[in-house]
């Protein structure tokens, strides 16, 4: 269905692609992985179109494929015109061969009821009604519904104009219309973007059962692991992919065996190349202490000691020649990964957050939270669960005081040292540079806060932009680097593996396992709701359920609580 074949792009001496090659198969899912900024947007609109490689072919068979696209921001739901439609009316374009098959229907109907000609009316109608169901007419209605449902749309009335619509419902109901249009091959980038877990579910199972083909940019491990059966990996190092059967699990499985025998391969050859090179230099000693303790008046001795530097000197132009040959293996590169050491917590009390009989409702909406009650205990690692818009992100600022309750009160355990990562990154001045933000958190030279940065992936003059020309993941970045500075022992994390790569996001985890504090987070990545919380606390119709374990446990319990 498509075949890329020697790709190459480049943005004036940045190379992005090069030679990129691979075939996408009808009824085939991959997914397209690799680090942020690495090309795979670019691969993605280069595939569409959208933007011309420097040489390469991308063909599609047959040429008349219909692809659908779906962007990290749906541009197709929030440009001008789309911005005056309507939730249904957006449904509608997106259905737009069936919508016109039902008028050509309803006009044929119309036709023969009126005609003299029945029989050539009849014969119009029976075409525009074979063309209507071919098309699947008669499920239109409930496939378009069960899609909105599946992507926590349904209850949104369908003369809501898109204006009035979250950002991340904008994303959603682009998705919602690219999947009714049932395109020939999805390119989907970052499809999990503004989705909950029980939307991500739904996708999940959705995107499973698609019949046609489909390529997925994605760093939701547990995603990809459901959803595709090879990775293609864009190495930011070569500029090229590389291909791998299976699903991520494979594929990290199979890249973790590749390390440990170059590896292998490395240390072999450097207890190789040791040991020529301390032959050379004992042939060159005993050559010459030959000639130190000898005479010329001793030829034959002498004799033996030329032998020997000769000898020398053969295994040394032999040992140049080969680590200057395609044999040697390259020494393997040390990743420059971010280092998230949180250091050892302040101490707290036992009790580190309390809340009794809250209640919460933003002025003019709904009660959001009603008689909430909960304790977290120090130590603790929670997992906050629950649809979008039922409030997360609220309980996690009125824990941080950033909101007041209504009703109720909240209770912070003394020696506590609270810090927030915020979801949408407003507590940072875009103003300010990355420098002057962490000399302002703490005292320190300026190279001490260089130094800092460094190991958050900020280097040289990097250091001195304004955070608002910085993108989404280097803000992250920023934040969490805020956190460490300032020692907290208790962490709300509202969304912290936004804008991280699948690396990014393994070693955040790692960061955490290593934190002796409190965290409270919310999460959309199923992955890593399986790997850090020891408890889950489902808020849902502004009540909460404390349940013990990870994503997963918590899951098995509320379907056990259900049947």
């Amino acid at each position: 269905m498509l075949q890329v074949q020697n790709l190459h792009k480049s943005y004036g001496t940045d190379t992005v692609l090069d030679g990129v090659s691979f075939i996408l198969n009808d009824g085939e899912h991959v997914g397209l992985i690799g680090p942020n900024g690495s090309g795979k947007t670019t691969l993605l609109r280069c595939i569409l179109g959208h933007e011309l490689p420097d040489s390469g072919s991308i063909i599609l068979s047959p040429r008349d494929t219909i692809i659908g696209y779906l962007s990290q921001a749906f541009d197709d739901v929030q440009s001008g015109n789309a911005q005056r439609l309507s939730v249904g009316e957006v449904i509608a374009a997106s259905q737009g061969d069936i919508v016109q098959a039902e008028r050509d229907l309803l006009h044929a109907a119309d036709a023969l009821s009126s005609s003299t000609e029945l029989e050539s009316a009849m014969a119009s109608y029976d075409d525009a009604l074979a063309r209507f169901e071919a098309l699947g007419g008669y499920d239109r209605e409930h496939r378009a519904a069960s899609i909105l449902q599946g992507l926590g749309l349904g209850g949104i009335d369908s003369s809501t104009l898109t204006t009035s619509l979250s950002g991340g419902q904008k994303t959603r109901l682009g998705l919602a219309g690219l999947l009714l249009r049932e395109p020939d091959l999805l390119l989907l980038d970052e499809p999990t973007n503004h989705l909950d877990v029980e939307a991500l579910d739904w996708l999940e199972s959705f995107v499973q059962s698609y019949p046609r083909a489909a390529l997925v940019v994605s760093h939701d491990r547990h995603f990809l692991d459901a959803t595709v059966t090879r990775i293609l990996y864009l190495d930011p190092d070569i500029h090229t992919v590389r291909s791998y059967t299976g699903n991520y699990s494979d594929y990290a499985a199979a890249r973790e065996h590749e390390a440990n025998l170059h590896r292998q391969a490395w240390t072999r050859q450097q207890e190789y190349v040791s040991q020529v090179e301390r032959d050379i230099g004992r042939l060159k000693g005993e050559a010459l202490a030959i000639e130190l303790s000898t005479t010329p008046r001793q030829p034959g001795v002498r004799k033996l000691a030329r032998k020997k530097a000769r000898v020398g000197k053969s295994r040394e132009r032999k040992l140049e020649r080969y680590l200057e040959s395609d044999e040697r293996v390259e020494k393997p590169k040390l990743k420059w990964w971010l280092k998230l050491d949180f250091g050892p917590p302040p101490p707290s009390g036992r009790a580190v957050v309390r809340m009794e009989d809250v209640s919460f409702a933003y002025p003019g909406k709904p009660t959001l939270l009603e008689k909430v009650s909960l304790e977290i205990d120090y130590g603790d690692r929670v997992a906050l669960v629950g649809p979008n818009g039922a409030g997360k992100t609220t309980l996690l600022r009125l824990i941080a005081g950033a909101l007041q309750p209504q009703e109720g009160r909240i209770r912070i355990g003394s020696g506590v040292r609270l810090g927030m990562l915020a979801q949408e990154q407003e507590n940072l001045d875009p103003e300010s540079s990355l420098l002057q933000t962490v000399l302002h958190e703490r005292p320190m030279s300026e190279t001490e806060a260089r130094n800092f940065l460094h190991f958050f992936l900020f280097s040289a003059d990097e250091v001195f932009r304004h955070i608002g020309d910085c993108s989404l993941g280097e803000r992250s970045r920023l934040q969490l680097a805020l956190l460490v500075l300032r020692g907290c022992n208790l962490l709300l994390l509202d969304e912290p593996l936004n804008h991280l790569d699948i690396e990014g996001r393994g070693h955040f985890e790692s960061a955490l396992d290593a934190f002796e504090g409190t965290v409270i987070a919310v999460a959309h990545d199923r992955a890593f709701l399986n790997a850090y919380p020891n408890r889950t606390i489902e808020l849902k119709d502004g009540r909460v359920r404390l349940f013990e374990g990870a994503y997963d446990d918590y899951r098995e319990q509320v379907v056990g609580r259900e049947t």
